[in-house]
C-alpha cells in the first residue's frame, strides 16, 4: 500500500504492457472481442470486452428558467438489473467516425430533445465501465432554450421528455431515484458548480 498526499499521484498512467492478440468473439450493436495481454513480467492474461468507443453525453440546461432538459428511455439492461427499465437521462449518443464529439453532441440534441445547444462546454471525459468496455463519454454542458424542446415525431427510444427544476433534479440525485450513470455524473458536476453557471456561459469555458 502507498500513502501519497500529492495530488499528481492521484492519476491515471500509462501501463506496461503489450497486446499480443485480438479476436472478434461477436458482432451485432457492438464488436465483443477477446484481447490477450502481457503486462511486465507477467504471464499473458485473456480479458473480453465489449467495443464501445467514444460517445458523448449532454447536460441541457435553460439557465434563465433553471431548468433541465431530460428523457426518458426503455433500456433492456436496466430492466434485468433491477426491474425498473424506464430509466430518465440526458441526452447522449455515440460519436460517428470521422465526426467531431461537438458535432456528436449537437445532433444528438436535436434527435433527442428537438433543439440544438445555444452553447456547448466542455466538461470533462471519463470510462462508464472499464472492466467490461472501453467506452469513453465526453461530456458536455448545453445552454438551451427549454421552451423549445419536443420531443422528434419519429423518436424510436425516448418515449417521453421531460422539463424540471434544477432543484427538482438535484433532489432526485439527492433520494437516489434515478440511477443512470451518465445522468448521476452529470448532476453531481452540477451540484458542485452549480453557483458557477452564469460564469460558465458567459465565457463558455470552465474557470481554470
Amino acid at each position: 500500500m502507498t500513502y501519497s498526499s500529492d495530488t499528481n499521484a492521484i492519476a491515471d498512467a500509462a501501463a506496461d504492457v503489450l497486446i499480443e492478440a485480438r479476436e472478434v468473439l461477436a458482432g451485432g450493436f457492438r464488436p465483443y472481442e477477446r484481447v490477450r495481454v502481457r503486462r511486465a513480467g507477467e504471464d499473458v492474461e485473456t480479458r473480453d470486452l465489449l467495443r464501445a468507443g467514444p460517445a458523448v453525453a449532454v447536460l441541457p440546461i435553460d439557465l434563465a428558467r433553471e431548468e433541465v432538459v431530460l428523457i426518458r428511455q426503455f433500456r433492456v439492461a436496466a430492466q434485468l438489473a433491477n426491474g425498473k427499465g424506464d430509466l430518465v437521462e440526458i441526452v447522449a449518443g455515440h460519436v460517428e467516425e470521422n465526426e467531431a464529439p461537438p458535432a456528436t453532441a449537437r445532433r444528438e440534441c436535436l434527435e433527442e430533445i428537438g433543439v440544438a445547444p445555444e452553447l456547448l462546454v466542455e466538461l470533462f471525459t471519463y470510462l462508464t465501465s472499464p472492466g467490461i468496455s472501453d467506452e469513453e463519454v465526453t461530456l458536455f454542458l448545453g445552454i438551451v432554450d427549454a421552451s423549445r424542446a419536443a420531443l422528434a415525431p419519429d423518436a424510436r427510444e425516448a418515449s417521453a421528455l421531460l422539463r424540471v427544476s434544477i432543484d427538482a433534479a438535484l433532489s432526485a440525485l439527492s433520494a437516489g431515484t434515478v440511477r443512470n450513470g451518465p445522468l448521476v455524473t452529470a448532476l453531481q458536476w452540477l451540484a458542485l458548480n452549480r453557483a458557477r453557471l452564469a460564469d460558465i456561459a458567459r465565457t463558455g469555458a470552465m474557470p481554470q
